[in-house]
C-alpha cells in the first residue's frame, strides 16, 4: 500500500493503543507501557536525547538523536537480532552437534496460559524437563545437556499460539562425565512424552473446574499424543544459522512496514 512507513507504525500506536488497552485490560500495566512508549520517542531529541557534532573545517553542525533500541522499533530491531543471535552463537560449543525442537499446545488448552501469562514460564521449564526424559529413555541413564528455549506466543497470522523452539544438544554428559551421543529419536516417543508432561503440568498448575474436562479432553481426543516437530536431520555444528533462526522469534519487531495493509 502506497504511503505505509515506519512512521505509519508509530501512528497507529498512538491513536489507538489507549483503546486497544481498554479493549484487552491485561495490556494495561507498565510492563507494556514502557516498550510503547520507548518505541514512540525513539529518536526524538527532546525526549531520547542527541548527540551533535561540528565540522572544525566550515563550522556545520549536525544533530543525531538516540534511538529506542528497543526490539518493538522497527528501525533497532534488526541491529537488536544480529546482536542477540551472536550472543547465543558463541555459547555454542562448535564441536557438538544440535537439534532443533518445536513443542506445541492444543488450541483447547491455549486460554489457560492466555489467562495467566507466568504459566508460560513453566511451560518453558516443561519443555526443558520434557526433553530430558526422552533422551534419558534412548539412552537408558541420566543426561545432562544443553538447551536453548526460545517461547513464540503467537503464530504467523498473529493469533495467540505459545509454542516452544528449543534447540538442544544430541547427547549430554553422563553421571561419569562422558559424553553420550544420541542419534535417533523415535517420533513416537517424542509425542507421547510431550502429551504427558503437558497435561501433568496443568493438573498441577491450574486450580480450576474446568480444567479436568480440559484435560480428559487431551488425553480422549488425542489418543495419538500431542504434535511436536523434530527438524530432520542435525543441525550443523555450532549451530550458529540456528541460532540467527531463533533470533528472529526473540527479537523481530512485531510486523513488517511491507505487511501492513491498512
Amino acid at each position: 500500500m502506497e504511503g505505509i512507513n515506519k512512521a505509519t507504525f508509530k501512528k497507529i500506536f498512538r491513536d489507538h493503543w489507549s483503546p486497544f488497552k481498554e479493549a484487552y485490560p491485561r495490556y494495561d500495566c507498565d510492563q507494556y507501557d514502557q516498550v510503547i512508549q520507548k518505541m514512540l520517542d525513539g529518536g526524538d531529541p527532546e525526549k531520547m536525547g542527541f548527540v551533535q557534532y561540528r565540522c572544525c573545517s566550515c563550522g556545520e553542525s549536525r544533530r543525531i538523536a538516540f534511538t529506542c533500541k528497543s526490539c518493538f522499533c522497527l528501525s533497532c530491531a534488526k541491529v537488536y537480532a544480529d546482536r542477540w543471535a551472536d550472543f547465543i552463537g558463541r555459547r555454542l560449543i562448535p564441536p557438538v552437534t544440535y537439534r532443533h525442537e518445536v513443542f506445541t499446545v492444543p488450541d483447547f488448552l491455549r486460554g489457560h496460559f492466555y489467562r495467566n501469562p507466568d504459566r508460560l514460564n513453566r511451560l518453558m521449564q516443561t519443555g526443558n524437563n520434557c526433553l530430558l526424559d526422552i533422551l534419558q529413555t534412548c539412552t537408558r541413564t541420566s543426561l545432562t545437556i544443553g538447551t536453548i528455549i526460545v517461547l513464540q506466543t503467537s503464530g504467523r497470522s498473529g493469533r495467540y499460539n505459545p509454542h516452544l523452539h528449543i534447540l538442544f544438544t544430541a547427547g549430554g554428559v553422563d553421571p561419569q562425565g562422558r559424553w553420550k551421543p544420541v542419534s535417533y529419536i523415535p517420533y513416537e516417543l517424542l509425542h507421547r512424552k510431550w502429551q504427558y508432561h503437558r497435561l501433568t503440568m496443568l493438573a498441577q498448575e491450574v486450580d480450576q473446574p474446568q480444567i479436568q474436562a480440559d484435560l480428559d479432553q487431551g488425553w480422549k481426543d488425542y489418543p495419538k499424543d500431542f504434535v511436536a516437530f523434530l527438524q530432520k536431520g542435525d543441525v550443523p555444528a555450532g549451530g550458529k544459522g540456528r541460532a540467527e533462526y531463533l533470533a528472529k522469534y526473540v527479537t523481530s519487531p512485531p510486523i513488517s512496514v511491507r505487511r501492513i495493509e491498512r
